[in-house]
């Protein structure tokens, strides 16, 4: 134990070190936050797993450009997952392969993506990956599950960083998340099956909290070391929430407020804007999106708008432009992705529904 935890240390001492050095607010390269961008999923595909490309115009249209293999393959449904698929400094994009065990680098250039690596993802059943300062950790979900560390080259090749793997609380807790906080020294994971917010801290140490409500899903990372976890309660009829977390420097989670309820079913996804002041869940029982308001000094949250916008059927991954004024959000029942302008009350302008891919689609990033 002393010797993995020892392990553990080195890795996460690698990520706080890497954030002592940075020289700009957005590493590799600096975020493109009104001009036109990309929107990227992946296919999840059983019979080869690829990332969908869609151009994003500056005033917030999409128009498919590419699909690209990732080298591996998907399971063909859902993952029950958020952070499937990342952008890190917008020049590289990571994506997982649950039906082969393995994670896929790609790099973003002006012609479009390069294939850079797809390795093993340390374990069984990758659904959620996270980033900070060239050090990535994967979440696997199968088996007994555990989380695995990776580095990432300045080319965006990923090479495996050994003895980096850790179990999560317990076996089978399915688990729906990873994330780095606090500049990288301390890993967030919601755990589904075992109603449980776990974290590892830079010195290796195992924290748990249970839920406020059942089935903690997906999350976003606030100020202060907050995050807002969705609440699906077992997808029961108007049952899911949002709760408000914090998490010390040492791993240490308590709750700040919660459940709060919009009367909504299996609220699964969770994004916020970049000012802190609005989150927003994807209700998949519901076909809709809810906005809760956000105090950004306390972390404590109230409703907004129990439906700010319907959707297409069984909306799930959703993510928002680098400057927070549209939303997209992904819906594999009825295979549309919409997109919704921000509002600065954070309300939702209904702006365009895209149709038309193939697969059941996983995950969403967007610069």
């Amino acid at each position: 134990m002393k010797q993995t935890k020892t392990l553990m240390a080195v890795v996460i001492a690698m990520v706080v070190f890497a954030a002592c050095q940075k020289n700009d607010e957005f590493g590799r390269g600096e975020r493109n936050d009104n001009g036109p961008g990309h929107l990227y999923f992946i296919s999840n595909s059983a019979k080869g797993n690829t990332l969908i490309d869609y151009r994003r115009a500056a005033n917030g249209l999409l128009t498919f450009d590419k699909s690209y293999s990732t080298g591996g393959n998907g399971t063909g449904g859902g993952l029950g997952d958020q952070g499937a698929v990342i952008l890190v400094d917008n020049e590289i994009v990571l994506a997982v392969n649950a039906g082969s065990n393995s994670i896929t680098s790609f790099k973003v250039t002006n012609q479009g993506l390069i294939l850079k690596s797809t390795v093993n993802s340390g374990g069984e059943r990758p659904v959620s990956i996270t980033e900070h300062n060239n050090v990535v950790f994967v979440l696997n979900a199968g088996g007994d599950g555990n989380i695995s560390g990776f580095k990432l080259g300045n080319d965006g090749t990923l090479y495996p960083i050994p003895n980096s793997t850790k179990p999560l609380s317990a076996s089978g807790v399915a688990p729906a998340q990873i994330s780095f906080i606090h500049d990288g020294r301390v890993l967030v994971i919601t755990e589904k099956g075992s109603n449980k917010i776990s974290t590892y801290n830079q010195h290796g140490t195992l924290n748990t909290l249970t839920s406020a409500n059942t089935t903690p899903f997906g999350f976003a990372v606030g100020k202060n070391g907050n995050i807002f976890v969705s609440e699906a309660a077992g997808g029961a009829p108007g049952a899911s929430t949002l709760s408000s977390y914090h998490i010390d420097y040492n791993g240490v989670i308590s709750l700040i407020e919660g459940p709060v309820g919009a009367n909504q079913s299996a609220a699964c996804w969770v994004v916020i804007t970049n000012n802190g002041k609005y989150a927003y869940t994807t209700n998949t029982a519901s076909n809709n999106v809810s906005t809760f308001k956000v105090n950004t000094s306390s972390g404590s949250i109230n409703v907004s708008d129990p439906i700010s916008a319907t959707t297409g059927m069984g909306p799930i991954d959703a993510a928002l432009s680098n400057n927070s004024k549209y939303l997209y959000v992904l819906n594999p029942g009825s295979n549309s992705i919409d997109a919704f302008v921000v509002d600065k009350d954070g309300g939702l302008t209904s702006l365009q529904t895209v149709t038309g891919f193939t697969g059941p689609g996983v995950g969403m990033a967007v610069k």
